[in-house]
Order: structure tokens, then C-alpha cells, then sequence
């Protein structure tokens, strides 16, 4: 083990807990991130069975994470009974809150206004929509969309954030027995 592989494999174990980070923060890279580090750790250090054992592992949480993250949102509105306005809405209120051109938060930034964004965006697409009901119905059934559909998507990157870990930690048990220190 030369010293450049030795410092590459702990830059890159970084570059994974950022990973793990981003997997558990809408929005951010995660698992994507984990992908790499992985591809670039056996294009340096050698493809072996272990590594790719790990990328395969990666890879198949990858697709996972990318399903979790379409269909968390997704079935949460859909359960309250959340329309197409409503969910547009959602998308709409988390790219808006994430650019920051919701009005200013005191606090959390672009991750609050990502959160926020998308209840804001989930009720006024109800309110637009369900104009045939009543004032109270409209606003009762938009907090609730809004709600589910944030809850759901938290949930997701929970989800995301646990299976990321795994991915992770396959990737060390594979490697580690190989990662002696080079003598200075």
C-alpha cells in the first residue's frame, strides 16, 4: 500500500460520509456519491471480487434510493387524496424554497426552504385546484396534502440515509483488511 492509496481511500471514505449526509438531505447527492467513490477506489486500486461486490451492492441501493425518492412523495399525496396541482405545487415550492426566493426564514437556510417550499407549493396547488369546495375544505385538504406530502418524502430519505449507510459499510468490510498503513 503506497501513501497516495492510502490518503485516496480515506478521501474517499469522505466523500461517502458526505454521501450519507446528502442521502438523509433532499435535494443533495447521496448514494450518487457513494457510486463514485466506489468506481474510483477499483479504477485505482483494482477491480477485486470484494470491490465489486460493493459496487454491485452500491448500485442496486442506488436504484432503490432513486424509486424511494420518485415514489415517497408520490403515494404520501396520494393517500390524502393530494392532485396534480397539489404535487406540481410541492416541486415547484421545493425548488423555489431551495433558490431561496421563498420570503427570507430566520433559520435552517436552504434545507428549511426546501422543507417549507414544499408545503407552501403542495397547498396553494390545492387551493388553485379545488375551487368547487368550500373556503374551510380547500384549506383543510391543502395542509393535509402538504403535510403528507413533506412527511413522506422525509421518510424517504430516511430511508435513502439508512441504505446509504449500508452501502458504506459494505464498501469498508470489503476493503479494510487491505488498507495497512504504508511505513513511513
Amino acid at each position: 500500500m503506497t501513501i497516495g492509496l492510502f490518503i485516496l481511500y480515506w478521501v474517499l471514505l469522505i466523500v461517502m460520509g458526505a454521501g450519507i449526509c446528502g442521502a438523509f438531505i433532499p435535494a443533495f447527492p447521496g448514494i450518487g456519491l457513494i457510486v463514485a467513490a466506489i468506481a474510483v477506489w477499483g479504477a485505482v486500486a483494482g477491480f477485486s471480487k470484494a470491490i465489486v461486490v460493493a459496487l454491485g451492492v452500491a448500485l442496486a441501493i442506488f436504484a432503490i434510493t432513486t424509486a424511494i425518492d420518485y415514489l415517497a412523495g408520490y403515494v404520501g399525496a396520494k393517500k390524502v387524496g393530494a392532485s396534480k396541482w397539489g404535487q406540481m405545487g410541492a416541486v415547484v415550492g421545493m425548488i423555489l424554497g431551495l433558490l431561496g426566493f421563498l420570503p427570507a426564514l430566520p433559520i435552517g437556510g436552504p434545507i428549511f426552504g426546501l422543507v417549507f417550499g414544499s408545503m407552501v407549493g403542495a397547498f396553494v396547488g390545492e387551493m388553485l385546484h379545488r375551487r368547487d369546495l368550500a373556503l374551510a375544505a380547500r384549506c383543510k385538504l391543502g395542509a393535509k396534502v402538504s403535510l403528507a406530502i413533506v412527511v413522506s418524502s422525509l421518510l424517504g430519505n430516511i430511508i435513502a440515509g439508512v441504505l446509504s449507510i449500508i452501502a458504506t459499510v459494505v464498501f469498508v468490510v470489503a476493503t479494510w483488511s487491505t488498507m495497512m498503513p504504508p511505513a513511513f
